[in-house]
C-alpha cells in the first residue's frame, strides 16, 4: 500500500540532478506536453525547489510557483491524515482560464501541470498518470547511479579551489 512519506523520509529520498538526468527528465516532460496539450509542466522538489520546466513557462514566475506549490501539496497530505486518509495523491484546482494538476512522484518530486481549455481534465489526468511512471523509471536509474557519481559538495575540485583562494585572500593558510 503506498502511503504518503513524511517529511523526513522525502528529505532521505532528495536526489542530486546531473545534466544527463535533466535531459532525460526534460525529453521525457516534452512528450508528455505533447501528447497532452497541457501548457506546461514544472517537476518541483518536495523543498519546492523547481528541478526542471518545460512549455510556455514566460509569463510564470516559475520558482514562486515551485515554493507554493510544494507548500499546497504539504497542507494537502496534512489535511488528509487529519481525516484519517493515507493519501491525497493528486491535488487538482480549476480556474476559470487555467486548471493546475499535482502529483507525488516517486517519492521525491512533485509533477505541476498546467492547462487551459486546449484540452480536459480527462486528457491531462491519463497522461500524468502515465509521465508519472516514466519520471519514477528516471529517478529510480539516477538512484542507482547516485553512489558512483562524485559528490558536487566533497569532491568538487571548484569548490575546493574557492577556499583555498578565500583563504588566501584573508591570510588564512
Amino acid at each position: 500500500m503506498n502511503q504518503i512519506p513524511d517529511d523526513e523520509q522525502l528529505r532521505r529520498n532528495r536526489l542530486i540532478f546531473y545534466e544527463d538526468d535533466i535531459d532525460s527528465i526534460n525529453a521525457c516532460l516534452a512528450g508528455f506536453l505533447e501528447r497532452s496539450k497541457a501548457s506546461c509542466v514544472l517537476l518541483v522538489d518536495v523543498d519546492g525547489h523547481l528541478v526542471t520546466k518545460q512549455g510556455f513557462t514566460q509569463s510564470l514566475d516559475t520558482t514562486s510557483l515551485a515554493a507554493l506549490v510544494a507548500g499546497s501539496f504539504a497542507s494537502t497530505r496534512a489535511l488528509a491524515k487529519s481525516l484519517g486518509e493515507k493519501e491525497f495523491s493528486v491535488v487538482f484546482h480549476q480556474g476559470e482560464s487555467e486548471s493546475i494538476h499535482i502529483a507525488l512522484v516517486a517519492d521525491r518530486c512533485l509533477i505541476v501541470i498546467i492547462f487551459d481549455d486546449r484540452t480536459t481534465i480527462g486528457m491531462v489526468r491519463m497522461y500524468a498518470k502515465d509521465v508519472s511512471g516514466e519520471l519514477e523509471k528516471i529517478m529510480a536509474e539516477i538512484g542507482k547511479k547516485a553512489g558512483t557519481r562524485p559528490n558536487p559538495v566533497a569532491g568538487d575540485s571548484f569548490q575546493k579551489a574557492a577556499e583555498s583562494q578565500l583563504d588566501a585572500f584573508f591570510g588564512k593558510e
